[in-house]
């Protein structure tokens, strides 16, 4: 006969499958958010000195959220759950991000700044470009300024893709070790 679901001391499958989805859920809610955001508020100010200090202030929101979510993914008892949940949360805030500095800094110079003027949807593609590594196509910075900009994104991709996903598997493999070391039985001391 078999025992029911739990009757083992373990949980049952519905609940853990359950609580296996919140992570992607909220990651899900967050970046379809942060979309919709992108797309209705009001950009009505230029690139200037201030959405530059928005801009970089975003970014170091962004270090933070994930300095957070490093700390969560150690404590976490879904370890690499939560480390998927932290990637798929940050890179959309951080495309994102881009995509609006680029949307207004071409607004600001009246579509100068690259090969074509950019809309909210040329700004994300161009972001996700610049992100994917795949090269430029119909879209390409041919100001100094808009290069510049374009190559600072370059470098924040690489930090993003190859420290933060260092810091988040490291995380995870100290999450996970110290799951092991709370299960493991204790010997005694001799």
């Amino acid at each position: 006969m078999n025992p029911l679901p739990g009757s083992d001391g373990s949980r049952p499958a519905g609940p853990r499958r359950a609580r296996s989805f919140l992570p992607l859920l909220r990651s899900t809610l967050v970046s379809a958010a942060a979309t919709v955001g992108y797309y209705l508020l009001p950009f009505d100010k230029d690139l200037d000195r201030h959405t530059v200090v928005v801009l970089v202030l975003g970014l170091s929101a962004l270090g933070v959220l994930l300095a957070l979510q490093t700390v969560g993914i150690v404590r976490s008892p879904h370890p690499r759950l939560r480390a998927v949940e932290a990637l798929t949360t940050a890179i959309p805030l951080f495309l994102l991000l881009f995509a609006a500095t680029y949307f207004l800094y071409a607004r600001q110079q009246g579509g100068q700044p690259f090969s074509e003027p950019l809309s909210r949807n040329d700004a994300l593609y161009f972001t996700v470009t610049v992100f994917a590594t795949v090269g430029f196509g119909d879209i390409a910075p041919v100001s100094q300024p808009a290069r510049v900009l374009t190559t600072c994104q370059m470098v924040a991709d690489l930090v993003l893709v190859g420290l933060v996903a260092k810091v988040l598997v490291g995380a995870v493999r100290m999450g996970v070790e110290r799951q092991g070391s709370a299960t493991a039985p204790k010997r005694p001391e001799p």
